[in-house]
């Protein structure tokens, strides 16, 4: 049937033109909606504000975030302020609801996050079962929806299923050395004929974190009673310190084999491992199958009770219940990974409180666009002109 347009009439009304207040209104609106999908789905920007990946990455490093390459996640919190992530700016009131509560997908990515890769993710023990047990470890811990828990930058370096284990502060995995990234910070203590001008040896040379040796760094320094500095530098910078005649020597400090450090994960008896000496261990892949023995149960059995899905989950003991009967074997429903940060010794990572399940994965770190030094020597180099633009590897 034909469809023809009606004629016009004298009545026609007139399009009214959008007052300035309205037509401010829907910039904004178009401004914010674009800014929303655009950190949602492309990349997001953060600022680094702890030294737990020196020197890969600085204290004042501003960075962006691809949210592509391994896909973006949906959101599971659909009541919150745009832009902001836990709370209203500048304040401590909560920027979101947690009424309603969305099942989490994840758009196709370019890649799985590899070992190497320097990762942005949502601290899991923020979950509302973990995050008292672990203030220990991490004041002002707070209980958080997945997708809302404070973004943590590690890298990786277990893959699913990974057999890992760290010796001398050494990563291996399935027997293989992992390449150490080549801004790796390590401890170092450095022996010296006396006193030295610190700003001017340490700081001028690119180390930052420095103090004089005390009996109370504890074990894995062999002094002989020397005077010295405990120094968290690269190799590189620690063999450049060797050609100052006031410099005696210096030597890697290490935990020693079967030293337990305290907080360490998992918190049982049943090892005594520390940041050095770690492990053997496997990272929990999805489909992988385990027998649940107690060390296995040690070291899965948050994953089992928290990450996964599962109700009406007990730990008794070295046991897992559920619905009340004990559960022998378990296979996993996701993967996981092992993160670490390059400041070896300085870093609150899955050696402190465990794996990091794929569904809180944010994004893989590209590039820093912006870094301003929040200690510099001299205004003029408040800015790191030389990070500006710089690729993370």
């Amino acid at each position: 049937m034909e469809i023809k347009e009606l004629p016009k009439t004298g009545n026609a009304v007139k399009k009214r033109k959008k007052s300035g207040f309205r037509e401010w209104i829907d910039s904004v609106v178009f401004a914010v909606t674009a800014a929303v999908l655009i950190r949602w789905i492309f990349f997001s920007a953060f600022v680094i504000p702890s030294s737990s990946m020196e020197n890969s990455l600085l204290v004042g490093d501003y960075l962006f975030v691809s949210r592509l390459h391994y896909g973006t996640a949906t959101p599971v919190t659909p009541l919150q302020i745009p832009l902001t992530h836990q709370t209203i700016w500048g304040t401590s009131i909560p920027s979101y609801l947690d009424w309603i509560s969305l099942p989490q997908f994840r758009l196709p990515g370019f890649s799985e996050v590899k070992r190497g890769d320097v990762v942005v993710f949502n601290l899991p023990v923020e979950h509302p079962d973990l995050f008292e047990k672990y203030s220990t470890v991490l004041p002002d811990l707070k209980p958080h929806p997945v997708d809302l828990r404070t973004n943590y930058i590690k890298r990786c370096v277990g893959q699913p299923g990974d057999r890992m284990t760290i010796s001398n502060g050494q990563v291996y995995y399935n027997g293989k050395k992992e390449a150490n990234p080549a801004r790796m910070q390590g401890e170092y203590f450095v022996s010296t004929s006396g006193a030295i001008n610190e700003v001017n040896v340490f700081k001028k040379n690119g180390i930052i974190d420095y103090n004089q040796f005390t009996e109370n760094f504890g074990d894995g320094v062999t002094t002989n009673d020397e005077f010295g500095y405990i120094v968290k530098t690269t190799a590189e910078l620690a063999e450049k310190l060797k050609e100052f005649d006031f410099v005696k020597r210096i030597e890697p400090v290490f935990m020693p084999v079967q030293y337990k450090e305290p907080y360490l994960f998992p918190q049982t008896n049943l090892f005594s491992w520390n940041k050095d000496q770690y492990g053997p261990f496997v990272v929990p892949a999805k489909g992988m199958k385990i027998n649940l023995t107690p060390q296995n149960v040690a070291l899965y059995s948050e994953i089992i009770k928290s990450y996964e899905g599962n109700e009406n989950v007990q730990v008794i003991g070295n046991r897992i219940l559920q619905n009340g009967e004990v559960i022998g074997g378990y296979t996993f429903k996701q993967d996981y990974y092992f993160m670490m940060g390059d400041n070896r010794h300085n870093s609150a990572d899955s050696r402190y409180w465990g794996f990091v399940p794929k569904d809180h994965i944010v994004g893989k770190a590209i590039f820093v666009w912006m870094s301003i030094d929040p200690d510099p020597i001299g205004f003029i180099n408040k800015i790191r002109w030389d990070r500006l633009f710089s690729v993370i590897n």
